[in-house]
């Protein structure tokens, strides 16, 4: 027979009150039904843990032995309840998210401060990685969200929002470029880019707006972070492409921003979770949040 929480209950009532009369009315039990409490717990114990007479209730060796034992089990099992019912309600945890790096230097930061102002007990574990590696951790159920970019066509995820992020050419003030109000593919295709690695969302777009126009880019770097584009560019390296939205791009002054020209540099962005698997309550309403933002 296991021990139950309200047997437990029940013997420690009788041991701070010292009586069965007093302990079944803080309960609100009838007296037979807590004797058979202390009974059904005695029996699991194998022991007796108080002696009972007509005027008084004393603890046993063992009661007494036991007593701060199951005060301790009590407040541990008590709590593990409020939090798992916290949890439930979506009142605390934990959400996990994969994004982009874009997306978590720019718009993440407040949409964590209005989470935690929603819900003061929010924790976050944030893996701000390249689009295939967000992919990667949303089907592993690594994160249990994802925020991606590119092309996205596989049945293992469910989207939970579409949307565009506009390309633009970055480089630096006193570039031959800058004297243009908007930049075209040929002349792109006329200068060396600084591209970030193939398996990045932007790189996607960008070899196959070339590869649709039937042009080959020169490529003089390909860094992985959108940081080290906009250092190698701020060297005089070459010109990088790069989302409307990187907060990299407001942060360089000696750097201008171009619109590309073209409706193929737009960058598809997806919010997915793994099909078929339930958001914890608190990541739904962290969601709820984030697609206000992005709407």
């Amino acid at each position: 027979m296991d021990l139950n929480l309200r047997d437990i209950r029940a013997f420690i009532a009788v041991a701070q009150t010292g009586s069965f009369t007093r302990a079944a009315a803080r309960l609100h039990l009838s007296q037979p039904a807590l004797t058979v409490q202390i009974r059904r717990l005695e029996e699991t114990v194998g022991m007796r843990l108080f002696d009972r007479n007509s005027r008084n209730v004393a603890l046993t060796p063992t009661g007494r032995e036991l007593l701060p034992l199951l005060q301790k089990s009590l407040h541990d099992m008590e709590h593990v309840l409020i939090d798992a019912r916290a949890l439930g309600e979506g009142t605390s945890g934990t959400v996990r998210i994969a994004c982009l790096p874009t997306f978590a230097a720019s718009v993440l930061p407040e949409l964590v401060q209005d989470m935690k102002k929603a819900v003061p007990r929010v924790s976050f574990q944030v893996r701000d990685v390249v689009a295939s590696v967000v992919n990667t951790l949303v089907r592993n159920e690594e994160v249990d969200i994802g925020l991606t970019g590119g092309a996205l066509d596989d049945s293992a995820f469910e989207v939970l929002h579409a949307g565009i992020d506009r390309l633009v050419a970055v480089f630096p003030k006193r570039h031959a470029l800058a004297r243009r109000r908007r930049i075209t593919l040929a002349d792109l295709a006329a200068v060396p880019l600084v591209l970030t690695a193939a398996g990045t969302s932007v790189r996607a777009v960008v070899d196959s707006a070339f590869a649709n126009a039937h042009c080959a880019p020169e490529i003089a770097c390909e860094p992985t972070y959108m940081m080290s584009a906009v250092a190698m560019v701020r060297a005089g390296l070459g010109v990088t492409i790069l989302p409307a939205s990187a907060r990299e791009v407001r942060a360089e002054p000696e750097l201008v921003v171009r619109p590309v020209d073209d409706p193929a540099f737009t960058r598809p962005i997806a919010l997915i979770k793994k099909r078929g698997r339930t958001l914890p309550p608190v990541t739904e309403t962290f969601v709820s949040i984030l697609l206000d933002r992005l709407d």
